[in-house]
């Protein structure tokens, strides 16, 4: 399954159902490029994540670290990090993504003791999983079986998927990261969602530094040097990256035309929005509309 258009709510909280018709988890291919943004956007997710590059190179992003990723290795993402992958080189990159809910890592008697400590741990946001480790390779083994099973569906296939992720979670305990737990950590994290939830619920209207400092209750110095790390940006021109996301999806209905669509996202000049369009995705809002017609057709 190739998820094109990529829903996530007004908190960069993924909307895609993770699981299959019996488990709480999903597993599925991923072409980074097909995505409607040509990319995959912030978003957060209660669910744990487990990739694995099958073909060409990939950066994610974890909160405010990079991470570069070449065919065969691969890497694991906490429970409600930030996160987002971009296509590296124009490398074509395709991943398994696998998606399970923390409760169902291991039977419920040993969440508390063998999983709770991991999913809450503030310096466990992501892992490399290298298959020069035998506890990453482990893993990654233990990924692809799962796809299989769920592409295969053979007899007591569930069973056999329960036995995969337990063969994980054994091999990411082994390997013996260090868990630690910062106050401080948690509360940037918390402010930095909540000053994106505000984002993405006000950016039809205008918006003003200050008014994201004042709902990260920060400084506009302090605002500033939040994105700067999470983001690699600004606040505004986040703003403006998030509106252009934004007008996609209106620029593939033809009943809505260029300056519409910079209207109702916030843009009060057509050109400024033709400008700023052009500058991130490589051309007009005109000729974006006019490729999707045809592709559509």
């Amino acid at each position: 399954m190739q998820i094109k258009d990529f829903k996530i709510d007004h908190d960069l909280k993924e909307l895609t159902e993770h699981r299959t018709v019996a488990l709480p988890l999903a597993c599925y291919e991923t072409q980074i490029n097909r995505n409607i943004n040509g990319y995959i956007p912030l978003h957060w997710h209660d669910e744990i994540q487990f990739i694995l590059i099958v073909e060409g190179e990939a950066v994610f992003q974890i909160n405010d670290e990079e991470v570069y990723l070449e065919k065969g290795e691969g890497l694991f993402i906490n429970s409600g990090c930030l996160h987002m992958a971009k296509d590296h080189n124009r490398s074509g990159c395709v991943y398994i993504c696998l998606n399970v809910s923390p409760d169902f890592i291991l039977p419920q008697a040993l969440y508390a003791t063998h999983v709770y400590p991991y999913v809450h741990a503030t310096n466990l946001t992501h892992l490399l999983l290298d298959p020069n480790e035998n506890w990453g390779r482990n893993i990654l083994s233990a990924i692809q079986e799962i796809s299989h099973n769920i592409k295969q569906q053979s007899t007591l296939y569930e069973i056999e998927i329960m036995n995969q992720l337990t063969i994980i979670w054994k091999n990411l305990a082994a390997n013996g990261f260090p868990l630690k737990y910062d106050h401080a950590k948690m509360m940037k994290s918390h402010r930095m969602k909540q000053m994106l939830h505000w984002i993405h619920q006000n950016y039809a209207e205008k918006i003003l530094l200050e008014d994201i400092a004042r709902v990260g209750q920060l400084s506009r110095s302090e605002t500033c040097r939040y994105f700067k790390q999470f983001l690699k940006t600004t606040p505004l021109n986040y703003v403006i990256e998030y509106r252009i996301q934004k007008s996609l999806n209106l620029l593939q209905d033809p009943e809505i035309n260029v300056t519409e669509a910079a209207y109702q996202i916030g843009f009060n000049s057509t050109s400024y929005f033709i400008n700023k369009f052009r500058s991130i995705m490589g051309m007009t809002p005109l000729a974006y509309k006019k490729n999707q017609r045809h592709t559509n057709e």
